[in-house]
Order: structure tokens, then C-alpha cells, then sequence
């Protein structure tokens, strides 16, 4: 027994997706292909994807966001989760890797859930605050310079008791090596630490995959 979190070799990962996930093959077929991208490393893991959709189901979320695509792994996973009038606005900036993510989401059916809206995400964010949008889920997995003002943002579109999820907090235990200095390592700890003293959120950092933290609007 251990009252600290395990720490996942290989054989342990592999029994952990061998016992636990269950991923639809429209899941697997983008993952297949988002492996031979030069950017793969920037698609989340399979459990992760599991996990974010049960927390959507959990909520019985309806509006959703999501703050950088990539090739939709997790716009997919959650839009899955969805019910029937299930809403995911998606912001992202690639016409490139968003076109992967198009085809997907028509292959499995859910196109018509997705609203990608390609522009800067703070541009988007701001058009929805003018709209009056608000959210039951989000999730933020973009530029990490960026994730307080998206955190910010998401924040005031999130309905009290809505669901925030931001990815890469542990950023490859970076996080907690001083000797790392970049601006990246340095603005995920800032924004650890901002989200840390925030008592607008119930918070929980989860350590799948990179880091996950859970924010609850209160």
C-alpha cells in the first residue's frame, strides 16, 4: 500500500488500458492517424479522453468548450458523451490539423454537435461573452502563456457549478524542476499556483496522463 499516487511503468499502463478503457473505434481510428503527425505528442491519452467523458456524463453536461483541437481526439470523446442536443464549441486556430478533425467527427457522426469556430481563442471567448453563452464542461489544452487569460474567460462562460478542465499541469514534471526556466514551465506554474489561491473554484489536480486539473465554479 501507498498513500501517494503511483507511478506508471509500462507494464502498469498497459494493464491499467487493457482493464479500463474502453475506446470506440472512431476514437482509435483518429488516434491511429494522429500518431503519424509530426505534432502526435500533442493529442491526449486514451484514458484521459475516457475520463473527460465520464465527467460529462457525470454532469449530464449540454454545452461544452473546448480551448485548442489539434485533430480532435477530445473534441471527439466528449462529443460522444453528449446527449442528443448536445452543443461542443471548439477554438482553434489550424485549418490543418482541424480539417483531420472534420473528417473524424463526420465519420462518426457527431459533425453536427461541433461548432469550430477558427480564430484566436480569446477572440472567440470574447465573442461568447457578448453572446451570453454559458457552459456546463470546458476544456483548455492550448498555448500555456495564454491559460490565464483563457482561464479567465472560461470562467465567466461557465454556469455556477460548471466543470473546467485544463490540460498539461504537470507539464512532464517540468513543473517541479527549478532548474527550468522557459516561458512555458514558467506560466504553467504561475498558473498552478494563481488557480491554487482562486476560491471561485473547488479545485483537484489529477495526475493522468500530464496533469489534469479540475476546476468547480462555486
Amino acid at each position: 500500500m501507498t498513500r501517494k499516487t503511483l507511478n506508471l511503468d509500462e507494464s502498469l499502463y498497459t494493464y491499467l488500458l487493457d482493464h479500463s478503457l474502453r475506446e470506440p473505434e472512431s476514437l482509435a481510428r483518429l488516434r491511429q492517424e494522429t500518431a503519424n503527425q509530426p505534432m502526435a505528442q500533442m493529442q491526449i491519452s486514451p484514458e484521459q479522453g475516457q475520463f473527460m467523458a465520464l465527467l460529462v456524463r457525470l454532469m449530464g453536461a449540454k454545452w461544452t468548450l473546448e480551448v485548442g483541437v489539434f485533430t480532435g481526439y477530445s473534441a471527439l470523446a466528449v462529443a460522444l458523451a453528449l446527449p442528443p442536443e448536445g452543443k461542443l464549441v471548439a477554438c482553434d486556430i489550424s485549418e490543418d490539423y482541424t480539417a483531420i478533425a472534420r473528417r473524424h467527427w463526420q465519420q462518426a457522426g457527431v459533425a453536427d454537435k461541433i461548432d469550430l469556430r477558427l480564430a484566436p481563442a480569446l477572440e472567440t471567448l470574447d465573442q461568447l461573452l457578448v453572446e451570453g453563452t454559458r457552459f456546463d464542461f470546458a476544456f483548455i489544452d492550448a498555448d500555456k502563456r495564454n491559460y490565464l487569460a483563457y482561464y479567465e474567460r472560461t470562467l465567466q462562460l461557465l454556469r455556477p457549478g460548471g466543470l473546467m478542465t485544463i490540460d498539461n499541469v504537470l507539464w512532464s514534471g517540468r513543473v517541479a524542476d527549478d532548474t527550468v526556466k522557459d516561458a512555458q514551465t514558467e506560466a504553467i506554474r504561475a498558473f498552478n499556483q494563481a488557480l491554487y489561491e482562486d476560491d471561485r473554484v473547488d479545485l483537484s489536480l489529477v495526475p493522468i496522463a500530464d496533469g489534469l486539473t479540475l476546476a468547480l465554479k462555486r
